[in-house]
Parts: structure tokens; C-alpha cells; sequence
């Protein structure tokens, strides 16, 4: 256990941002289930609007130190193939 005044403020510290990016990456993951369930039912519509709101989120985690720039840029960009490939099937 911490002994000093700073080491037990940066415990303070780590479990809520701990706490914060565990949030956060869970709404990346639904994210990315909401485009992948559309892109299952074939639903071109719904697919490229659940694509848009999770590569907005995906960025926006990006951009506070949840995700690493270059993990969210693979994501968004896994994502959008999939549904173009929905695109260009149809």
C-alpha cells in the first residue's frame, strides 16, 4: 500500500481513469456491433449511418487517450470496408 501523500493521490488517480477508458472502450465495442448487426441484415441505410456514429466515436476516444490513434484509424477504416462491400454488392 502507498505510504506517501503523492502515491496515494496517483491510485486516486489511476482507478478513475481506469474507470473512464473502460467506459469508453465499451462504446467503441457497441459501436462497432450496431454497424456490424446492420451489415448482417443487409440494411445499407442503417449501416452507413450506425458507420458514421461510430467513427465518431471511435475518433473522439481516439483523440482523449482511450484507443491509440493508429488502433481507432484500423477500426474506422475495417468498418467502412465492410459496409462498402454492402454497397458494391447490392
Amino acid at each position: 500500500m502507498a505510504n506517501h501523500k503523492s502515491a496515494i493521490k496517483r491510485i486516486r488517480q489511476t482507478i478513475t481513469r481506469n474507470a473512464r477508458n473502460t467506459a469508453r472502450r465499451t462504446q467503441v465495442k457497441n459501436a462497432t456491433k450496431k454497424v456490424l448487426a446492420a451489415v448482417e441484415s443487409k440494411n445499407k441505410e442503417d449501416a452507413e449511418k450506425q458507420l458514421k456514429l461510430a467513427a465518431r466515436t471511435i475518433s473522439k476516444v481516439a483523440s482523449k487517450g482511450g484507443l491509440h490513434k493508429r488502433a481507432a484509424s484500423r477500426k474506422i477504416s475495417g468498418l467502412s470496408k465492410r459496409v462498402h462491400q454492402l454497397s458494391a454488392s447490392a
